[in-house]
């Protein structure tokens, strides 16, 4: 049981983890992967005491700090949070963890979910390559995916299923399989009746078994059922506290101004929220 498990590799998951050390507070963090906005930042100059810095050099400044306070990063995925009476279990790939409170730091999500994403989510659609690949071994897969960061993942499906349906939402997409054909097209919709059965585009659709969707992270409102949001952003008071108690949010995903420093400070504020908020729990 964690006192506090903070999601997100961005400023805000990194300043939220940094202070949570300070504070000698229990925690895990989970970061998928480090921040491709910070990375792919050419030039910043309005970082307070930084002036003129590359996106590397911020979030290597960032991400050296917290390793030199020997902070470990899990670099899983969480796909769902289920709170309970006093806690929250966290689903990280095959993993699962219980936190007290949740700090919720994903960034903000580049395009809306698909059509039919939410209702067929655990009949048919999966965020985990290794926790369902088995499902559908020998099976005809789509695999819907945002970044050539998750090449290695869809060269693990491709590997268990018969055919895939690789529909890449990058450039330059280095997936060269037999059994995988490419569609460079926009999906609109995923349907079915009991289970997935169709991954739709606007000129056709393509029958699956199932479709894999593979984002650097999971829009908010499916990661917790329940949470108040508001123009795609998570609704979030002065405390960084969201409607659910125990629940605190920082940096792109409680909306602009989407500034750096911006995220650092919500990323502290949502922590010492976290901590006032166990110190009434004990």
């Amino acid at each position: 049981m964690y006192d506090i498990a903070i999601i997100g590799g961005g400023p805000a998951g990194i300043s939220a983890a940094i202070n949570a050390s300070v504070l000698n507070k229990n925690f895990i963090w989970y970061a998928a992967a480090p921040s491709r906005k910070v990375q792919r930042a050419e030039l910043i100059k309005n970082y307070p005491g930084l002036p003129e810095i590359s996106g590397k050099q911020l979030e290597w400044a960032l991400s050296n700090h917290a390793a030199s306070m020997g902070i470990e990063v899990c670099r899983k995925l969480v796909t769902g949070i289920y709170p309970d009476e006093r806690h929250f279990t966290l689903i990280a790939g095959s993993d699962c963890a219980e936190a007290k409170t949740v700090i919720l730091c994903p960034g903000v999500q580049a395009a809306d979910p698909i059509a039919g994403e939410e209702n067929f989510l655990g009949r048919g659609v999966s965020y985990c390559a290794t926790c369902d690949g088995s499902l559908y071994r020998g099976k005809k897969i789509a695999v819907v995916c945002t970044d050539g960061a998750f090449e290695g993942e869809i060269n693990y499906l491709l590997g268990l299923a018969k055919e895939g349906i690789i529909v890449p939402l990058y450039k330059n997409c280095g997936i060269s399989a037999p059994n995988a054909r490419i569609v460079v097209k926009r999906p609109c919709e995923i349907a079915g009746d009991s289970r997935v059965r169709q991954l739709k585009f606007r000129d056709g659709a393509e029958d699956v078994d199932g479709v894999f969707i593979l984002r650097g992270s999971v829009a908010p409102t499916t990661l917790l059922h329940g949470l108040e949001t508001k123009n795609g952003h998570i609704v979030v008071d002065r405390a960084c506290a969201c409607n659910i108690a125990g629940v605190f949010a920082a940096g792109d995903c409680t909306g602009r101004p989407y500034q750096y420093a911006k995220a650092v400070g919500e990323g502290n504020v949502a922590l010492h929220s976290a901590a006032e908020y166990l110190d009434k729990l004990a």
